[in-house]
């Protein structure tokens, strides 16, 4: 356990040199929050060992664990300081969220698949990144009005941002995104104007597994 403890130290820290530091990753927060979570506590067993790897890998459920350097790159463009609200759409196996929790006050995060949304309460529970977090199994395109607004909003599956998100942000606020259809998505970042109106970035091609609305099991 001890010499496996060292690999996986040795395995984050190549991690943030080639992944993130090469691929333009320089926010100082985030880079120590992708240092400080312990990313193969929640990858399945069998490919613990290809848990920093430069790759997305699945989780169950047909779903997958994103690739770091995705995961750094939705996080630094989210800009957070530590007093955020932030609410996660997609909360997988609850990495996204660990990372997050690093980074503001309080992370709201939904999952609409049952065996997932408990996998990822187990897993930020022996991470120890469970202290300000909630974690709600729904319909994730309805948001969370109950503790709206958001100071933040991120999305982990690719889709287009639905009405009651737009809602849900606060004023100033930002909510990160990969925006498309059948697998062809793009990110973008949005920011909520005074007059409710919305500046838009449009920035990195990639691939995301769907948007679905709905509870079930995919």
């Amino acid at each position: 356990m001890h010499q496996d403890g060292h690999f996986y130290e040795r395995a984050r820290r190549r991690m943030i040199a080639q992944q993130l530091l090469a691929r333009g990753i320089d926010d100082s927060r985030v880079l120590e929050a992708m240092a400080t979570v312990p990313r193969h506590l929640f990858v399945d067993s069998p490919l613990r060992r290809r848990a920093y790897q430069d790759s997305a890998l699945p989780i169950g459920e047909g779903q997958t664990i994103s690739q770091p350097y995705m995961v750094a790159r939705m996080t630094q463009l989210l800009a957070l300081c530590g007093h955020e609200k932030v609410l996660e759409i997609g909360t997988g196996c609850g990495y996204q969220t660990a990372v997050l929790s690093h980074l503001c006050r309080r992370v709201y995060s939904i999952e609409r698949i049952p065996s997932l949304h408990e996998k990822a309460r187990r897993n930020l529970r022996h991470a120890r990144c469970a202290a300000n977090v909630m974690l709600k199994c729904g319909d994730g395109l309805l948001g969370w009005p109950d503790y709206a607004p958001f100071d933040a909003i991120i999305v982990t599956a690719g889709g287009f941002a639905s009405h009651a998100w737009m809602q849900q942000l606060g004023i100033g606020g930002v909510i990160v995104m990969p925006e498309g259809k059948a697998g062809v998505h793009r990110l973008v970042r949005r920011r909520k104007r005074a007059d409710g109106a919305f500046d838009e970035e449009y920035l990195d091609d990639c691939t995301f597994v769907p948007l679905l609305e709905g509870v079930g099991h995919r």
